[in-house]
């Protein structure tokens, strides 16, 4: 079996009509709701998006034998630096769709929250949406974007105490949170891609200088993207490590990580680094990566064939790999 931790929500266009709606208005109009339906939702897992690579949703999980997705909103759509009631708003409503796409593929897809994020609202205001997810739409897991002012300003490293009330919930709930970097507002000198690695080598470093693991020793913390750029750079805070009477490698162990990454050596210098048993199957496919590469012919994200062609991986860590480890963390 394979579990893919780290997949997104393919939605009807609708959501996205209704978050533009709250844009334009402001809230002044209330709240509304997006018109989600059934059909509409069969529609967009079924549909080939250009996106995509002309294929559905439903389609890249077949092909690439993906029998359990673990979806969460399309980061770059949370628009957390928005005024607060408008973020708590559209946050809910993506949670509600993510639910109802549960509900119509129960055996294909499980939930991760997103949080409403916005710099106006108090972090608990965050961890109270995380906790209706898992207490009343059965989710298992969140989604928590280190950079909440989508870099317009500096917010507080990991270790702050001013993430602590979302740290709580997530130890309280047994539930792991994916760390994972969303929108990032112009003008910046990083792409998009590169805001998300940037944010989540500061997201390691801020978590690991701090007394976070101290005070939360039950905390289930995945760093997507294999983790930023920390375990290919890792040498660097060895020396720091040690003067702290420890070693960066166990530091790292603290983590866990997913195998988004586009590149076979890139994955096994992760496995190598943190260990197999700290690493999990994750894809984000359909997205970034849904297209085909002209030299091999294979989608760039296709994870499980770059993770087959490790020769010295075994059966067990291959199990591991794609699907136990997931099962213990999120208690699938």
């Amino acid at each position: 079996m394979k579990i893919d931790v780290h997949g997104h929500l393919s939605a009807p266009e609708s959501l996205y009509a209704y978050k533009a709606g709250l844009l334009a208005h402001r809230g002044a109009h209330g709240r509304g709701g997006a018109g989600v339906t059934d059909e509409t939702l069969r529609a967009a897992l079924t549909t080939p998006n250009k996106s995509f690579g002309n294929r559905s949703h439903l389609d890249h999980l077949d092909e690439a034998g993906v029998d359990v997705q673990l979806i969460s909103p399309r980061p770059y759509q949370m628009m957390h630096s928005e005024q607060g009631r408008l973020v708590e708003w559209f946050t809910a409503e993506t949670n509600d769709v993510i639910a109802a796409t549960c509900r119509l593929e129960p055996d294909r897809f499980r939930g991760v929250a997103g949080l409403p994020q916005s710099p106006e609202l108090d972090p608990a205001r965050w961890a109270a949406e995380l906790h209706r997810c898992v207490t009343e739409l059965g989710f298992v897991g969140g989604m928590l974007n280190p950079d909440p002012h989508e870099g317009s300003a500096q917010p507080p490293a990991l270790g702050d105490r001013y993430w602590y009330p979302v740290w709580e919930a997530a130890c309280a709930l047994d539930v792991p949170l994916l760390i994972h970097s969303a929108g990032c507002r112009p003008p910046a000198r990083e792409t998009y891609s590169l805001h998300f690695i940037q944010e989540e080598t500061l997201a390691v470093i801020g978590l690991l200088n701090s007394a976070v693991f101290d005070d939360f020793p039950d905390l289930k913390i995945i760093v997507s993207h294999g983790g930023g750029a920390i375990p290919y750079q890792r040498g660097r805070f060895g020396p720091g490590a040690l003067r702290k009477g420890t070693t960066f490698a166990e530091q790292l162990r603290k983590l866990h990580y997913d195998t988004c990454l586009y590149s076979r050596d890139s994955i096994e210098l992760l496995l190598r680094a943190v260990g197999v048993d700290r690493c999990l199957f994750g894809t984000e496919k359909p997205g970034t990566g849904s297209m085909v590469d002209p030299e091999t012919g294979r989608w760039i994200d296709d994870i499980h064939l770059l993770i087959d062609d490790i020769d010295w991986l075994g059966d067990g860590e291959r199990k591991q790999l794609f699907e136990s480890n997931a099962r213990e963390l999120f208690r699938i």
